[in-house]
């Protein structure tokens, strides 16, 4: 851990210039109680730095959550080995394309209908968001059609090894479209209150909402509403890749454990003495002994881990790899055939959709949790043999 001032701690060995630069800015807002905390995955991001943990007194920088609200991870450990794979006839291509049918991939992907397993979590949705006054259709006119579907991006679903070839089906996702508006809808509302009351800030995207206001109080509900969007949104998914897997090996999937869990959120916590809101912008949560997933990218090792309960790090740990190159530099930098090359012996969709999200765009996540041993301790490593990506 390096401590960069009193207000910013960092665990990246891995860390740009400007990244670092834009911590210590965001470290500075006055609110900030007791620092800031830099995730060993940290790479620039909107406002806030991707990877960060940002506790604050008395007020919440929406543009610090960004506009993924409760984007996160979902894992299931089966039954099945390594020597089931083998057994079966059918190659694991027939399996991501069966999972490719059941989900939705791609920006603004969504279901024809809403199917009968998600009808239950819709109308979870509809009656938390009716006891708090929002009208989802108000940002996302069929929101509930997007329950249940992927995404682009680094979102992904995988089918994975851990290190007794025990199966794993593993899937990254969040709020989708309904998530995005609310969280730009409250991100504008931060920037104009900021221009009323002729508040100067070093970016603008740092604009905050303050405790006790009407604007601050509608934040938190429906940021509230659009995580638990995200984590039913995973729980559908995996339901369907359950369905999927049991089809593929033809016996029912024995579920030994599910875990699901958000990286990009705000909760009320105790630090350090005082009650703070804690906003994980790429950061999952790693108190002593929670579970907790740590991908790295679609050709290298994933991990299943448990929390330290590191309280420098506010009881935090990284939410992945962290990318090294923007998107349009690694298309720039890297080719077809290298992407090829990093999945050899990984099932996925051939296509050059596919190649600003090349492992070599990403932070080495071995780096990544040599850098966080002190937050979590390791359980599982999972390498994938199927790859399900959007464009």
């Amino acid at each position: 851990m390096e401590r960069i001032s009193n207000r910013l701690l960092n665990w990246a060995s891995l860390l740009e210039d400007r990244t670092r630069d834009q911590a210590v800015t965001t470290s500075r807002m006055p609110f900030i109680h007791p620092h800031l905390a830099l995730m060993p995955d940290a790479h620039l991001g909107l406002g806030a730095t991707v990877g960060s943990v940002i506790p604050t007194l008395g007020a919440v920088m929406p543009a610090a959550v960004g506009v993924d609200i409760g984007c996160g991870m979902i894992a299931v450990r089966t039954q099945f080995t390594r020597e089931d794979v083998e057994s079966v006839a059918a190659p694991l291509s027939a399996l991501r394309e069966a999972i490719e049918r059941a989900i939705p991939l791609s920006a603004g992907g969504k279901n024809n209908r809403v199917v009968a397993t998600a009808q239950p979590r819709v109308d979870e949705l509809i009656r938390m968001a009716d006891d708090i006054g929002l009208e989802p259709a108000d940002h996302v006119k069929d929101w509930q059609r997007q329950l249940g579907s992927l995404g682009s991006g680094n979102h992904f679903i995988e089918v994975s090894l851990d290190e007794t070839d025990t199966v794993w089906l593993f899937l990254h996702s969040g709020s989708r479209g309904v998530g995005n508006r609310i969280a730009g809808h409250h991100i504008k509302v931060a920037q104009t209150l900021m221009e009323k009351w002729w508040i100067e800030l070093p970016d603008r995207d740092l604009a905050y909402l303050v405790e006790g206001t009407p604007e601050f109080d509608a934040y938190i509900a429906e940021l509230r509403w659009a995580q638990h969007f995200a984590l039913l949104n995973r729980e559908e998914m995996m339901d369907r890749v359950v369905r999927q897997t049991e089809e593929y090996f033809g016996t029912a999937v024995v579920e030994r454990e599910r875990i699901n869990c958000h990286h990009n959120f705000t909760e009320r916590e105790r630090h350090f003495g005082k009650e703070v809101w804690v906003s994980r912008k790429g950061a999952i949560s790693a108190r002593e002994g929670q579970l907790g997933l740590i991908p790295g990218s679609m050709g290298t090792a994933s991990y299943v881990v448990a929390g330290r309960g590191n309280p420098l790090a506010l009881h935090s740990s990284p939410h992945g790899a962290g990318r090294q190159f923007s998107r349009s530099a690694a298309r720039k930098a890297f080719t077809i055939d290298q992407l090829r090359e990093a999945m050899t012996g990984i099932e996925f969709r051939d296509t050059d959709a596919f190649l600003d999200e090349i492992p070599q765009a990403y932070k080495p996540i071995d780096q990544v949790m040599a850098d966080a041993a002190d937050l979590v301790e390791i359980r599982h490593t999972l390498r994938q043999i199927v790859n399900v990506k959007g464009n």
